[in-house]
């Protein structure tokens, strides 16, 4: 058998080759990071409970209209995704107060948000992923203004979407980063959603008890961090409980 090429190695994904053109293979590790990179760890079966449920997320997210790079899971670990030039731009959505933003601004953690707000961050791990202002991106050429107006309306959308998702299973979406990038054809240039969707990257409280089922628990020393992406899985509906069959609907919380 031959050797995949890795074209990239992230914190908490791999990228290879894929078997078309255009294509790449997406690896979900165990791996775990915080504070840009600062604290590490292994959470055992994280890369298999990420991959589920990004894979359910995007795949609504596309069946709503939402271009990401998804194609389908390949195997518990892996999924195919379509190559795109990433846009080095982390594009986080903030709903509740939580986080560095409660720090900046004196607000007490869980206080509601007046409106979604949207904040970005240069993709720099070396420079610590500096928080930016639009005209930063613009300036420098990370995006164009058309590129931008494209990646808010997303994400706005992307929120609307998941806050209904998340709630109807028991989940209050404090927060979440997204990544975009470019996707070519012959005549034309179009944004589509890139990286993933999980509690690696999303803030998801319980909505009766505010209990975290996120990183936080890995980030605050909480324990329990593989307990709360389980959770997180079963209420989705993709916790690989039976083997090999996948449950197919989010199971609803009364």
């Amino acid at each position: 058998m031959s050797r995949r090429r890795k074209i990239y190695e992230g914190k908490a994904k791999i990228m290879y080759e894929g078997p078309e053109p255009g294509t790449l293979i997406q690896s979900f590790k165990d791996d775990a990071t915080a504070f840009n990179n600062e604290k590490k760890g292994t959470i055992t079966g994280k890369g298999v409970l990420n991959n589920r449920i990004s894979e359910f997320l995007m795949t609504r997210l596309n069946d709503i209209g939402i271009p990401t790079h998804f194609i389908r899971r390949l195997n518990m670990r892996e999924q195919l995704v379509r190559q795109v030039e990433i846009i080095p731009i982390e594009v986080v959505i903030r709903n509740v107060a939580a986080g560095s933003i409660a720090k900046r601004f004196g607000i007490e953690e869980g206080t509601p948000l007046p409106r979604a707000i949207i904040e970005y961050y240069y993709k720099s791990d070396e420079l610590g992923d500096p928080m930016i202002s639009e005209d930063h991106i613009t300036a420098f050429g990370w995006a164009g203004v058309q590129d931008l107006d494209d990646m808010v309306a997303l994400s706005l959308r992307v929120n609307d979407f998941l806050i209904g998702m998340f709630l109807g299973v028991g989940l209050r979406l404090v927060d979440f980063k997204l990544e975009f990038g470019r996707v070519y054809s012959e005549d034309d240039m179009q944004i589509v959603l890139a990286d993933e969707i999980s509690p690696d990257n999303c803030r998801l409280w319980d909505t009766k008890t505010n209990e975290k089922l996120d990183k936080d628990r890995f980030r605050r020393d909480l324990g329990g961090v593989k307990e709360a992406y389980q959770e997180v899985a079963r209420r989705l509906g993709v916790l690989p409980e039976a083997g090999p069959m996948d449950l197919k609907g989010p199971q609803g919380i009364q």
